[in-house]
């Protein structure tokens, strides 16, 4: 059996489409079928608009497919012109039998097949005949029904919608030479030909309402004549709302007095006036106790503002203090001269200024201290009382004394 191809497709587009009805499934199928009287060759194809099947007989394919199909019939053996001549008959009653008024005798059934994916029988009082169809794929059956089906449908639905003659009752010859001039026009500009098809509101709102009736919609759209001319315009965007930034608080350097780096005159303070000292501020105190900066043992610091104010009246009350004339005796020596950084302005996105750690003070120490130790070192040496070490180290001598 040869398998169907694209050249048995193109021998099948001159015939016309024949219709059978499956009375188990209620399915119908269409048929297309192709003789040829030189070689003896036939070719049928099957869809159910879903799907393809196709078959192609050889003369003794043919020949022995009638014989097992009609056994009561007797079909004695001839010699090769005879034989020839009996396929020849049987082939042209298979032709005649697959025409639009011979298919309407034959009862059509679906029947299963070991050989075949689709079987099908058809029988009539005079003959019985089988088809073992096998399926084209899913490619060529898609071009299969684009080609014999779905595009001369639309070519035809053109015609019908947009000629003033019905066609139903056109002339032959009339109904020809309008198919020829719409097929001659489809062929040359296949993808304008379809657009001014389905474009017409006619044609395209009467399919639709056949597909939605076709498949149970409830409620079918209406058919209408002319198209609308919607606006087609972008929507316009809402204008976006500026956001302001929010305003940053206030700064307290205005309720905060800064610190005054510029020191007056030697003597003087900010009005004008000699400070005389009358012994140690309570203000002097707290600087010195180190109000403005972390304790020794790593207690929390005070606020940075208060610390700067305490910093500056307390260098306020040293430079006068060691600028007085009369010095009283119980006051305190005067302390280092603190270092007062101005404070960065503080607002709401600023840290706290980081205060400066003081080292702490060392006790002196004294010569007299190691010329004792010095002295009872030598003094236990001399008596063997000296305690016992390892190697012997040089005595540490004490600096000189001018």
């Amino acid at each position: 059996m040869n398998h169907f191809n694209e050249e048995h497709s193109k021998l099948l587009l001159s015939k016309e489409w024949l219709a059978k009805i499956n009375g188990q499934t209620s399915t119908p199928y269409l048929i297309k079928f192709y003789s040829s009287s030189v070689d003896l060759t036939s070719c049928i194809m099957i869809t159910d608009t879903k799907s393809t099947w196709a078959e192609v007989l050889s003369s003794n394919q043919l020949a022995r497919r009638w014989r097992e199909c009609n056994r009561r019939a007797g079909s004695p053996l001839l010699d090769d012109d005879e034989e020839e001549a009996w396929r020849t008959r049987h082939l042209e009653l298979l032709s005649r039998a697959h025409t639009l008024g011979g298919v309407a005798e034959l009862s059509f059934e679906v029947v299963e097949s070991k050989f075949g994916d689709f079987a099908f029988e058809l029988e009539c009082a005079a003959f019985k005949w089988r088809w073992e169809t096998a399926s084209v794929g899913h490619k060529l059956s898609a071009d299969i029904l684009s080609q014999h089906l779905i595009m001369p449908l639309i070519s035809v639905s053109h015609l019908a919608f947009s000629s003033s003659d019905v066609v139903g009752d056109l002339p032959p010859s009339d109904l020809e030479k309008a198919i020829d001039k719409v097929a001659r026009t489809a062929r040359r500009t296949f993808d304008t030909h379809v657009k001014n098809a389905l474009s017409k509101p006619r044609l395209a709102t009467t399919i639709r309402r056949m597909t939605a009736i076709f498949n149970f919609i409830s409620d079918p759209p209406i058919i209408t004549t002319t198209s609308d001319d919607p606006v087609l315009q972008a929507p316009q965007e809402p204008t976006p709302k500026i956001i302001k930034a929010p305003e940053r608080l206030k700064s307290t350097r205005t309720s905060t007095p800064e610190p005054n780096n510029n020191r007056d005159a030697p003597g003087r303070s900010k009005s004008g006036s000699v400070a005389l000292s009358r012994g140690p501020s309570p203000v002097v105190q707290a600087a010195d106790s180190g109000s403005a900066t972390e304790s020794d043992d790593g207690g929390p610091s005070t606020h940075p503002l208060k610390a700067v104010a305490a910093r500056s009246s307390a260098d306020q009350q040293v430079d006068t203090h060691m600028l007085s004339p009369t010095p009283s005796r119980n006051a305190l020596p005067a302390p280092r001269s603190l270092s007062v950084t101005k404070a960065p302005p503080l607002d709401t996105y600023s840290s706290p200024a980081r205060p400066i750690k003081r080292p702490k003070a060392r006790a002196p120490s004294t010569d007299d201290d190691s010329e004792q130790e010095r002295k009872k070192l030598a003094a236990q040496i001399k008596s063997g009382t000296a305690p016992m070490r390892g190697t012997r180290q040089p005595i540490k001598r004490g600096g000189k004394r001018f």
